[in-house]
C-alpha cells in the first residue's frame, strides 16, 4: 500500500509560454489538492480532454503545473468522511478532475468526499478504467435518449465515432438493450471489430461528413450517439427520424456545423446534450451502479491498450491526432497488484 505520508509518482504538464514540459515526477502529500479522502491510484484512462490537457493551446488546464487525468480507481488510505473508510474500494469522474485541480495520473490523489463513488459490486479498478469517462458519457446518452421515448423497435441508432473508446462502448450498450444499431467510422478496417460488438451496418465517415446541400433528407435514424460533433452533426440532423434525438457528447470533429431550424419544427428533433463534469453526485453513483448491471458494456475489459506512467506521453498525443483505437488504460499503482 503507498504510504500517504511518503513522496510518490504523478505525470505532471507544466507550460511556460508555447512550450510545455511533461513527464513523470516525484511530488510530496503537500503538492495534493484539499480534500477530505485520499486515494491510492491503480488505474485511469486517456481521454480525449486528458489529450488536449498535455498540449500547449489545449484550453483544458486550468492550473499550472497539471497532473492530468480526468478519471481513476483505487483504494481509499486515508479519509476524515466517516462514510467511506480506509481500504474501500473507489472511483471518480468529472468536476474539475484533471483540469482545474490534479488528476487520476499519480500514485496517491486527494479528493473531496463529495467527488467519490464508492466501487460498484462487480467491477474491478481496471475494468472500472476500461469503461472511464467514456463509458460513463456512452451511457448517459443511452440513459438520455431512452428518458426521451427511444425503444429497440423504433428503428436503426447511428452511433459516430465509432472507432473510439466512446463509440465502441456506446454500440456494445445499445447492441446489448436490443437496438440495431449502425457504427460511422473513418477507419474502415474497423468494421469486423464493430461487428463483433454488435453493429449491424458500418457507414464510412466520408458519407456522414459530406457537406449537403439540404437542410433535410429521407428520414434514417431512430436516434443517434455523436462523438465527433462537427459537419456529421448537419447530417444527423437531416436524416433523424420525426421525434427522434441525438445525444451530442464529443467535438473530435470540430464544434461548428452549419444547419437550419428547419428539422426541429418540421420534424420535432431534439439535441441532448451530455456534460459528464457536471452530473450531480448522487446521480452520478446511481449511473455507475447501471455500468456494473443492466448498461455493462460488452466485453469489458477486452479490446483495451495499457500504457503506465512512463509510457503515457505517446499515447496523449495519439487520442488527440486521432491515432487512438478502442480504450487506453493507464496503470498507475507502481507496485504492479492493482487488479
Amino acid at each position: 500500500m503507498t504510504d500517504p505520508t511518503r513522496s510518490f509518482c504523478a505525470f505532471v504538464v507544466e507550460q511556460a509560454g508555447d512550450r510545455v514540459t511533461r513527464g513523470v515526477r516525484s511530488l510530496s502529500p503537500s503538492d495534493l489538492p484539499s480534500g477530505e479522502v485520499t486515494v491510492r491510484v491503480e488505474w485511469s484512462s486517456v481521454n480525449y480532454k486528458d489529450g488536449l490537457a498535455a498540449r500547449a493551446g489545449g484550453k483544458v488546464a486550468r492550473i499550472n503545473p497539471l497532473v492530468p487525468g480526468i478519471d481513476l480507481a483505487g483504494e481509499v488510505v486515508a479519509t476524515e468522511d466517516p462514510s467511506i473508510a480506509v481500504g474501500s474500494r473507489v472511483l471518480a469522474n468529472g468536476y474539475d478532475l484533471g483540469t482545474a485541480r490534479h488528476g487520476g495520473y499519480s500514485e496517491l490523489q486527494r479528493l473531496p468526499a463529495g467527488w467519490v463513488v464508492p466501487m460498484p459490486d462487480g467491477l474491478t479498478a481496471r475494468e472500472a478504467m476500461a469503461i472511464g469517462t467514456a463509458g460513463f458519457t456512452a451511457a448517459m446518452s443511452v440513459e438520455a435518449l431512452e428518458a426521451r421515448g427511444l425503444a429497440p423497435g423504433d428503428g436503426p441508432v447511428l452511433v459516430t465515432g465509432a472507432s473510439g473508446g466512446l463509440g465502441r462502448l456506446a454500440i456494445g450498450m445499445l447492441a446489448d438493450r436490443g437496438y440495431e444499431v449502425w457504427a460511422a467510422t473513418g477507419k474502415r478496417d474497423e468494421e469486423p471489430r464493430l461487428r463483433e460488438l454488435g453493429a449491424a451496418g458500418v457507414l464510412d465517415r466520408a458519407e456522414v461528413t459530406v457537406e449537403r446541400p439540404r437542410p433535410l433528407e429521407s428520414a434514417r435514424w431512430a436516434g443517434a450517439v455523436d462523438a465527433v460533433g462537427g459537419p456529421g452533426m448537419a447530417y444527423l440532423l437531416a436524416t433523424l427520424m420525426p421525434g427522434a434525438a441525438i445525444a451530442s457528447c464529443g467535438n473530435a470533429g470540430g464544434p461548428a456545423f452549419s444547419s437550419t431550424v428547419l428539422p426541429f419544427i418540421l420534424r420535432g428533433v431534439a439535441v441532448l446534450g451530455m456534460n459528464s463534469v457536471a452530473v450531480p453526485i448522487d446521480a452520478r453513483r446511481a449511473l455507475w451502479g447501471r455500468l456494473a448491471g443492466d448498461l455493462r458494456p460488452r466485453g469489458l475489459g477486452e479490446d483495451v491498450t495499457e500504457v503506465t506512467l512512463d509510457t503515457l506521453e505517446g499515447a496523449l498525443d495519439a487520442i488527440v491526432e486521432g491515432r487512438a483505437r478502442g480504450r487506453w488504460i493507464v496503470r498507475v499503482a507502481a507496485d504492479g497488484s492493482a487488479g
